[in-house]
């Protein structure tokens, strides 16, 4: 999962390189509205359903945050 997170912000921003640690936001790669691309993105590429009550800040830290939040919604 993290590989595909990374493959669709390295989409997303080709000028940055992102690792499975990246600090997303802390950062200043990535912003609000960047957040809503990025949900976007993996809904429509990983075939999921994110509820709005999981976009908050720390479930979108590092792809590997983000990699471990999707497991939970998967079920």
């Amino acid at each position: 999962m993290n590989e595909k997170i990374i493959a669709i912000l390295n989409s997303m921003k080709p000028e940055h390189e992102f690792v499975k640690d990246t600090e997303l936001f802390e950062s200043g790669m990535l912003d609000s509205f960047d957040l809503l691309v990025l949900v976007s993105e993996m809904e429509a590429q990983l075939g999921l359903s994110i509820p709005g009550e999981g976009l908050v800040p720390e479930n979108f830290v590092s792809p590997q945050v983000i990699s471990e939040y999707l497991k939970t919604i998967q079920g």
